[in-house]
C-alpha cells in the first residue's frame, strides 16, 4: 500500500471542462477511481468503456438500455419515474447529464452483474426497497450520487441507499451526498449468510458526504471495508457498525453535529437499525476494527470490542489531510461534479 496525501488546488478552485457525453462537468484526477472496483484479481472496473453510448429520455428506453452484457454507456437525460426496478447487465456505465438525472418510484438492482459504474444520478424516496441493490456482482463503482428521503416513519419505511449483498465483491463507493433517511448502506444482508459472503464483501468508501442520517454509514458482515476521508455530520445514532465477524479499517474521516455513535464493532443491531426479533434489539456476533491515519470522531462514542487484523489495503489511495476533509467533500461530493 503506497499511501498518498494530497489536496490540490484544482478541487479548491473548482476548475472546470467539458466532460464528453454529459455536456458539462469537471475533470479531477481527484475523482479518478480508487479502491477496490479499481484494483482487484479481475481488473480494474470501466463500465461501458470501449463500447457506444446512447442517450435515453424516457423510463422505457432506459430498461432496455442496461439490459444485457455489451460495453455500453447509458446518459439519462431528465427526471424519470420508474415503474419497476432497474435491472442492470454487466458492462455498463450509468451516467446523469450534465448537473445530473432524476430516478424515482423503482430504485436500480445491480445483480450477477460485473463492470458497472453509476454516477451523477439523484435517487429519491423509494420505498421497500434500496435506492441501489448490488447483488452477487463484482467491480462497480457508485460515485457522484446523491441519495435521499426523509426521517419520517421510523427505519423500516425506505430501505437502504446503497446496500451490498450475496457475496458481492470489489465495489468502490465514494463522493455520494447521502441525507435526510435512516438506513443508509449495509454490506452484508444477514447474520447467517456467512457461507455465502465470507471472503467476499470487499468494498471502499471514500469522500462520501453523510448528512441527517439514523443508522448504517456502514453497517457490515463477514466482509472487509475501508472507510476514509467520509464526511459524517449529524449522524444521530449509529455511524459505521461492524458486526458479524466484519472487518472495518476506519481512517480519516470527520464526524460533526449530533452523533451517538461514530463507530462500533458490538453485535447489537440497536432499535433505530431495524432489528428482526425485538424491539429492545437483536444480538449478532461482535466485529472488528481497525483505526488507520487519524479519524475525528468530535463528539461521537467509539465501542471497539475486538480489534482486527485489516491495517492494510493491497492498493493506492489518497487520503486528505485530516483538517481539510469537511471542506474538501462538501465541495466534491454529489451531483455535476464530473
Amino acid at each position: 500500500m503506497k499511501l498518498t496525501l494530497a489536496l490540490t488546488a484544482n478541487l479548491l478552485a473548482g476548475a472546470a471542462v467539458a466532460v464528453p457525453g454529459l455536456g458539462l462537468g469537471r475533470s479531477q484526477k481527484e475523482f479518478a477511481l480508487e479502491g477496490y472496483a479499481k484494483e482487484n484479481p479481475f481488473g480494474e472496473t470501466t463500465g461501458g468503456k470501449g463500447g457506444p453510448t446512447t442517450t435515453v429520455t424516457a423510463a422505457a428506453a432506459l430498461a432496455t438500455a442496461v439490459q444485457g452484457n455489451k460495453p455500453l454507456t447509458v446518459v439519462i437525460k431528465g427526471d424519470f419515474v420508474l415503474p419497476a426496478r432497474l435491472k442492470v447487465g454487466s458492462n455498463k456505465s450509468l451516467i446523469g447529464y450534465c448537473d445530473g438525472a432524476t430516478i424515482t418510484g423503482a430504485g436500480v438492482t445491480i445483480a450477477n452483474a460485473t463492470n458497472v459504474i453509476v454516477q451523477n444520478l439523484y435517487i429519491h424516496d423509494i420505498l421497500d426497497n434500496d435506492c441501489i441493490t448490488i447483488q452477487s456482482s463484482t467491480r462497480v463503482w457508485i460515485d457522484h450520487n446523491e441519495f435521499s428521503s426523509d426521517l419520517d416513519g421510523g427505519p423500516d419505511k425506505y430501505d437502504g441507499q446503497v446496500d451490498i449483498i450475496r457475496g458481492s465483491d470489489y465495489v468502490t463507493v465514494s463522493w455520494n451526498y447521502f441525507h435526510d433517511h435512516w438506513k443508509s448502506s449495509l454490506v452484508g444482508n444477514s447474520d447467517t449468510n456467512s457461507a455465502e459472503d465470507s471472503g467476499h464483501l470487499h468494498v471502499t468508501y471514500h469522500h462520501n458526504h453523510w448528512d441527517n442520517m439514523g443508522t448504517r454509514g456502514n453497517a457490515g458482515r463477514f466482509g472487509h471495508q475501508h472507510l476514509y476521508s467520509n464526511f459524517y455530520n449529524d449522524f444521530h445514532y449509529q455511524a459505521i457498525h461492524s458486526r458479524s465477524n466484519n472487518q472495518v479499517l476506519v481512517e480519516g474521516n470527520v464526524f460533526r453535529g449530533d452523533t451517538l455513535e461514530a463507530l462500533s464493532t458490538y453485535g447489537l443491531v440497536i432499535p433505530h437499525d431495524s432489528p428482526n426479533t425485538s424491539p429492545d434489539g437483536d444480538y449478532e456476533i461482535d466485529g472488528f476494527a481497525n483505526l488507520g491515519a487519524k479519524n475525528d470522531f468530535g463528539n461521537a462514542g467509539v465501542n471497539i470490542t475486538q480489534v482486527g487484523n485489516f491495517t492494510k489495503v493491497p492498493y493506492k489511495y489518497t487520503l486528505t489531510k485530516l483538517k481539510s476533509v469537511e471542506k474538501v467533500v462538501k465541495r466534491g461530493a454529489g451531483l455535476g461534479k464530473i
